[in-house]
């Protein structure tokens, strides 16, 4: 439970089972075949029910069914096609929380796994154990507004130990479609689209350092005409915003240059912010009083042009598009780096909360794992897992449409 807040808090009252299969007919009318209209609430009501474990054989004996292998069936093996459901969960999201103030997270959670033959599973850094440890990497998305997460989309992230062993992809029925190596940015962009091809509402792409050192990822941002405020490593290079581009004078005799170079060298976000003017801002209230922190805030041009030999500096990148480069140094002292394309007249404040609102998806990858057994699926398959974080996902915009009415 976290801010005082619990997702499944919002059973108190009786009567949710009849709520949910209400709730869930315009994904039971997306599903059409009658066994499985039966099977998703089944499903579902086992997820958010009482238990602590959340695989198919304990919430079918939870649920007094003889139906243990159909309710597997369903997840693990059944022919049926998970996109219309996942369309549906976009809309219901919109619905839910979309809007121009909404914020759509990007983030990744990782599931720890023993063995090797689980889809995915490798030595591979963990977020939210701090360290490397033997896990799936799910990329997920989260449409927030007012503080209340939906998460819609999960999609697993194969390393290269699996992308380069063709036996162990068919072994655990990758798609052919998703057998080539995707970085976790890129398979980010490809959920954007789908939410965007949803019509789903959002004003601002929030994401950090893992998403935001990537220059494809910002670059495809901004060509998708959407705003973005992303964390940046403090080695990240960034020119003053006043950078000209001049022809370089060459010493000795020779070819004309081709190529215009920047009048002054990129530098660190760090030193570009070392002798800015620092200020406490509060962006909101929290559990213990108003959160806050020191920030400082410069319209930069990131350095993620085209690379170019620069005098005898050897290969840099040339300035990019204009941004704004926020510097944030917690109470502890520890400081962290921004990017953002917001408007050259937002003020510190707002820059501020916009960063700071992308606390809310480890609120909801908490809850999906602590109360609906995000990774408690005890299947190897890239199907079956895929369903099972569809269904968590479900029963969790389930539960915010409870909190909210």
């Amino acid at each position: 439970m976290i801010h005082g807040w619990s997702a499944l808090g919002g059973l108190t009252m009786p009567g949710w089972e009849d709520e949910l299969e209400r709730w869930l007919m315009p994904f039971l009318d997306r599903l059409g075949h009658k066994t499985r209209q039966r099977m998703c609430p089944l499903y579902v009501a086992g997820l958010i029910g009482p238990g602590d474990r959340k695989s198919v054989q304990p919430m079918a004996e939870r649920l007094a069914t003889s139906n243990y292998d159909q309710l597997h069936h369903f997840i693990a093996d059944g022919v049926w096609n998970a996109t219309p459901l996942e369309t549906e969960l976009l809309n219901q999201a919109d619905r839910l929380v979309g809007g121009r103030d909404a914020v759509l997270v990007i983030d990744d959670t990782s599931l720890p796994k023993k063995g090797e033959r689980s889809v995915g599973v490798a030595a591979q850094y963990a977020s939210a154990l701090g360290k490397t440890a033997n896990c799936q990497t799910l990329v997920s998305l989260t449409l927030a507004r007012g503080e209340v997460p939906v998460m819609v989309a999960l999609r697993l992230f194969l390393p290269d130990s699996w992308t380069s062993d063709m036996p162990r992809l068919k072994r655990a029925r990758v798609p052919v479609e998703h057998r080539t190596p995707r970085s976790k940015p890129e398979i980010a962009l490809a959920e954007i689209d789908r939410a965007m091809a949803a019509n789903m509402r959002f004003g601002c792409v929030l994401a950090d350092a893992g998403y935001g050192l990537s220059a494809p990822f910002r670059q495809g941002l901004t060509e998708r005409g959407l705003a973005w405020a992303v964390g940046i490593p403090r080695h990240q290079k960034v020119y003053p915003v006043d950078v000209k581009l001049i022809w370089p004078i060459t010493k000795v005799r020779g070819k004309p240059r081709k190529h215009h170079v920047p009048d002054i060298l990129s530098i660190a976000a760090e030193q570009m912010l070392a002798s800015a003017k620092w200020k406490t801002v509060s962006w909101r209230s929290g559990t213990k009083g108003r959160l806050k922190a020191r920030f400082a805030a410069l319209r930069v041009r990131t350095a993620d042009g085209p690379p170019q030999r620069i005098w005898d500096k050897g290969q840099q990148h040339l300035p990019g598009d204009e941004a704004w480069l926020i510097g944030e140094q917690r109470a502890s002292g520890e400081k962290k780096y921004y990017l953002a394309n917001l408007p050259a007249t937002t003020d510190l404040r707002t820059l501020a909360a916009t960063i700071k609102a992308r606390w809310i998806c480890e609120q909801a990858h908490q809850q999906l794992k602590e109360e609906l057994g995000l990774d408690h699926f005890e299947g190897r398959s890239w199907q079956g897992l895929h369903r099972h974080a569809l269904m968590t996902m479900i029963a969790y915009a389930f539960l915010q449409h409870r909190r909210l009415a």
